[in-house]
């Protein structure tokens, strides 16, 4: 059960303490236990205090799915920073590993930065919108990077090779989340079947 944060923030700093207290119910009851009145208690703030920051549940979750993809692009990115240029698969393979640890570690986040609570059932705002495009932009321009040193194979497009190959990571994250066919000791093995089965 959660509790109120005792945690002190400054007025410029309560949006962040919304999100982070918000993230907390989310992977403690899940999305349906959130409201904006059980989030302004969790951080010990007027019932109508977090309406100046979201201005509803939706507008919530959304910004949770973008800290999301904030965090997950954080982490790809260090991988590319770090990777020699001779790398290769290796790089590849360590881009899929991260992508699927990523889920198995946030999988309430996961679930609404590529789920239907906000794309079918909510209204995504412009910013997650941008976002969740940036994101994939990464993954094609990755996608390009490998056809061009022949880790993945140039037949089709860099986007439609990006669109299957991305295909395959999140439905074998989803198995993983969900517990339907891998389990979480299996993350390494199941990114490098993945890598296996989309590279020549």
């Amino acid at each position: 059960m959660t509790k109120p944060s005792t945690k002190p923030y400054h007025h410029g700093d309560l949006r962040q303490a919304l999100l982070s207290a918000a993230d907390a119910i989310i992977n403690d009851v899940g999305v349906d236990g959130l409201s904006m009145r059980r989030l302004a208690d969790q951080v010990g703030v007027s019932r109508m205090a977090p309406y100046h920051h979201f201005k509803d549940k939706n507008a919530l979750l959304c910004a949770i799915a973008e800290k999301g993809f904030e965090t997950q692009d954080r982490m790809v990115n260090e991988i590319l920073v770090e990777a020699a240029p001779q790398q290769g698969k290796v790089l590849f393979r360590n881009w899929v590993r991260t992508y699927i640890r990523f889920a198995h570690e946030n999988a309430e986040t996961y679930d609404l930065m590529y789920g239907k609570e906000i794309w079918k059932r909510g209204e995504p705002t412009p910013s997650l919108r941008q976002i969740s495009r940036g994101s994939f932009r990464l993954w094609v321009d990755l996608v390009e990077r490998m056809q061009q040193q022949g880790v993945l194979s140039s037949q089709h497009s860099a986007l439609k090779t990006a669109q299957a190959g991305w295909a395959a990571m999140h439905g074998l994250a989803r198995l993983l989340i969900d517990g339907v066919y891998a389990e979480p000791q299996e993350l390494e093995e199941v990114a490098d079947t993945v890598v296996d089965l989309i590279t020549p």
